[in-house]
């Protein structure tokens, strides 16, 4: 298939716009010598002549009315596509979407949230929640925000959050009815609510850390939730106990439907990262939310 010569094709459409070679070349920010050899290369490579030269003015053979014809319109939706790709690296209006759990949202954006939105109005954001790791590439997204230990190796992370507080908890009718543990290997006596990881389809490890080792068990359960937000509710009600990052039940926590447990033996989860894949990084409104969500993890404790 012959390749369409499109740098001759623009020549020879700002010759026809401009009305000769000479104002073409200033237009093009190029000398004439250089016009019109790229004129007569493109004319020799369609075989036929284009232009007709007169001393006074140029005009078109008919091979050339069929070429300006048909090549005018789509040289302008060219230059547009052209124009609005670059704006998109520019500009700080658009959509951008993002994939992240709910611990992600409400521990990392849901605090920037309301000052984004001020900041930028012409930003908006398309979020989509999901526990799974999402291959945010073939999905469609411009970007995501998971913990370090889930990031792809081919992306471009950026920290943006401490490590993560994780907790214990259990509802006050629970602990009154079934006593509160003192100790994690308590816990096998106990019922406890387990969360199973969508993508990995296997149940969350229940782990603590003692005397600076970590250390697991594997707490029987009755109630198995592949969402954190099942967790907690069912927690809320008294079912059993459950864990999470302290962020997405602290609404539980300050109701006093919720308390936490085995403080002692907490440990802390990895950091959030932002990530993107490298061709993402000059779009201009997520450099924004980058800076704003750095800034905010620079500010807090």
């Amino acid at each position: 298939m012959d390749r369409a010569p499109i740098q001759g094709i623009e020549v020879f459409l700002t010759i026809v716009q401009e009305g000769s070679l000479r104002a073409a070349a200033r237009a093009l920010g190029v000398g004439p010598p250089a016009v019109s050899l790229q004129l007569k290369a493109l004319e020799e490579k369609m075989g036929v002549g284009l232009i007709i030269r007169t001393t006074r003015r140029i005009e078109l053979t008919e091979a050339g009315r069929i070429l300006f014809e048909a090549a005018a319109p789509a040289y302008r939706d060219m230059t547009y596509a052209v124009k609005k790709t670059k704006e998109l690296g520019t500009s700080t209006t658009g959509t951008l979407r993002l994939s992240l759990s709910r611990g992600a949202y409400m521990t990392a954006l849901a605090p920037v949230l309301e000052q984004f939105l001020a900041d930028y109005p012409g930003i908006k954001l398309d979020l989509s929640w999901n526990e799974e790791l999402v291959d945010i590439n073939r999905a469609g997204f411009h970007a995501g925000i998971r913990l370090g230990e889930s990031l792809a190796p081919d992306m471009v992370a950026v920290r943006i959050t401490h490590p993560l507080d994780l907790v214990f908890f259990a509802a006050p009718s629970y602990i009154e009815k079934h006593g509160c543990p003192a100790h994690p290997r308590d816990l096998l006596k106990h019922q406890c609510i387990r969360y199973k990881l969508p993508t990995a389809n296997q149940l969350a490890e229940w782990r603590f850390v003692e005397e600076g080792q970590e250390k697991l068990i594997d707490p029987s359960g009755r109630i198995i939730f592949d969402q954190v937000a099942g967790v907690t509710q069912a927690a809320s009600e008294g079912h059993g106990i459950g864990f999470s990052l302290r962020a997405t039940m602290q609404d539980h926590l300050e109701a006093g439907r919720l308390e936490t447990i085995l403080d002692k033996y907490r440990r802390d989860l990895p950091p959030f990262y932002l990530y993107y894949p490298e061709q993402n990084r000059r779009l201009e409104c997520l450099r924004l939310l980058k800076d704003a969500l750095v800034s905010w993890r620079d500010r807090s404790v």
